[in-house]
């Protein structure tokens, strides 16, 4: 199991590399690089 603290350097350093600010950010990236498709679960 990982730490609460381990879950968010992992995503503070996947956020630097793709240069987004924050998770919101992250999200539109997404869905406009094809990473994900509206109603995919």
């Amino acid at each position: 199991m990982l730490s609460e603290q381990t879950v968010k350097t992992h995503v503070g350093r996947i956020l630097a590399k793709l240069t987004l600010r924050d998770r919101a950010q992250a999200i539109v990236f997404a869905y406009e690089t094809g990473l994900v498709r509206p109603g995919d679960r």
